[in-house]
């Protein structure tokens, strides 16, 4: 017999998009382009030449989505702000339509009972301010406090959730190391400069935040826990540097005021000396940390990989997802294990969770069966239930994604929303996971009880914590 699955009583039951990848219109009534404007418009970038002109049109369409959002029952709605549509320039003359346009989006989803949070960076750097160097300039950690000013004291009194960043890591390492995401650089000096300016403007933007807000301002790092391939000791060294490079870097100055010690293992010369004030910046208080999680990586020594000499190992007999990532849910429990230990148990948002696999192209008969995505959330939403059991304080949960959009370099080949979208006709279908993820909340989880637990299959060794 199961034992009974309960959340806590004030769980937030939500699920999330972002601005690019579903509004659509990027440039329309005043807005400025952002460096994703710039990219998908590089050849080459972006699967099928792909662009987000239209995505799902959200722009246009946002009653009918948050119509669906309610039919679903969800309690909150996660989505960005376009920096580039309030604020064409990044800096300097605002752009009233803009503004307007997420003025009435949060006022249609308290109209419909529906929690907004609200991130103020999801990617979509202005590119007025990227040809001013972007996150190389340390002089952005400055106007990313005077945009987030701007969007505080316009939906503060509505908007009881704020982050500053999504996945800082994602912007510094695909962005600025690999070259795979805009901008599109390929440096190991520029990573860390990048990464430390990102976390320099989070930490502004939350001082601005205790001068004029009144709710509760946090943090979206995505979290990908690193597991040895081995006992070997140069697998463990390998897993430690992966994991500072992508957990920890994000989450010690955070919470600890200072970087892991083993960054300049990671970089080399590439890792500068920063400045202790820029700490004391980064080190402001958070009221929550968002946590995106999708996957989990098992890690062995490869001289050869760039930063960390660590090369990712396939796992027999695990299920893949249409992106190549391993679903493994007893990741997220071991990760939220790791940050409550790490950090004092912050209070926990999983403010991203879902994956991508084969949809039909269209909804046939007004359905979408999805059973590998349905599989996915119960095993994952069960990771959670055991990890608020052993005391990790998450108060909600955010599926992503609302819709299928365009999932950046991917285009639209890849499908993560439990709304399926046709891209050709705009029409959205409810997927079976949508269904499914509506049971939930309206039992709070408790309809996780009619489904067999699932035991892990991982014997190797356990998460890298260090």
């Amino acid at each position: 017999m199961n034992k009974s699955i309960k959340f806590p009583e004030h769980f937030l039951w939500g699920a999330a998009t972002s601005a690019y990848q579903v509004e659509g219109s990027p440039l329309a009534d005043g807005a400025g382009a952002s460096i994703w404007q710039r990219f998908v418009n590089t050849p080459g970038t972006i699967r099928d030449g792909d662009t987000g002109d239209v995505a799902c049109d959200h722009y246009n369409r946002y009653k009918d989505d948050v119509a669906l959002m309610k039919r679903i029952g969800l309690q909150a709605y996660r989505f960005s702000i376009s920096w580039s549509r309030v604020i064409p320039q990044g800096r300097g003359a605002i752009n009233q339509k803009g503004l307007d346009f997420y003025d009435k989006l949060v006022d249609e989803l308290l109209a419909n009972g529906i929690a907004p949070l609200v991130t103020l960076f999801h990617w979509d750097l202005p590119v007025a301010l990227d040809d001013q160097g972007g996150w190389l300039n340390r002089d952005i950690a400055d106007w990313f406090a005077d945009y987030s000013r701007v969007m505080f004291d316009k939906l503060d009194d509505r908007v009881k959730s704020w982050a500053t960043l999504n996945e800082p890591w994602v912007v510094a390492d695909q962005g600025y190391l690999h070259g795979m995401l805009a901008p599109g650089h390929r440096n190991k000096y520029e990573a860390p400069i990048a990464a430390h300016n990102l976390l320099r403007a989070h930490g502004a933007a939350v001082k601005a935040y205790r001068e004029v807000g009144k709710h509760q301002i946090g943090l979206v790092v995505n979290l990908e826990p690193k597991y040895p391939a081995s006992s070997d000791p140069a697998d463990i060294e390998a897993c430690a540097r992966a994991h500072s490079q992508m957990n920890a870097q994000y989450c010690d100055p955070i919470f600890l005021g200072k970087y892991p010690d083993n960054m300049k293992d990671v970089y080399g010369e590439a890792w500068p000396d920063w400045p202790a004030e820029d700490l004391v910046l980064i080190n402001q208080p958070i009221d929550f940390l968002g946590i995106n999680y999708y996957t989990r990586s098992v890690n062995r020594h490869d001289p050869k990989a760039y930063v960390a000499r660590a090369t990712p190992v396939r796992q027999p007999m695990a299920t893949y997802t249409e992106t190549g990532w391993e679903v493994f849910d007893q990741g997220l429990s071991d990760t939220l294990k790791w940050v409550a230990k790490r950090y004092g148990n912050p209070p926990i948002y999983i403010t991203e969770n879902g994956s991508a696999f084969y949809d039909p192209p269209v909804a046939e008969g007004g359905k979408v069966n999805d059973p590998l995505r349905v599989n996915y959330l119960q095993k994952h939403l069960r990771a959670i239930h055991s990890a608020i059991e052993a005391g990790c304080d998450v108060r909600g949960y955010c599926a992503w994604s609302l819709l299928d959009n365009l999932e950046w370099a991917h285009g639209y080949s890849k499908r993560f929303g439990i709304i399926h979208v046709n891209f050709e006709t705009q029409e959205r279908t409810l997927k079976d996971s949508a269904y499914f993820y509506k049971e939930v909340i309206a039992t709070n989880g408790a309809v996780l009880d009619t489904v067999p637990a699932v035991p892990s299959t991982w014997r190797g060794e356990p998460m890298c914590t260090n």
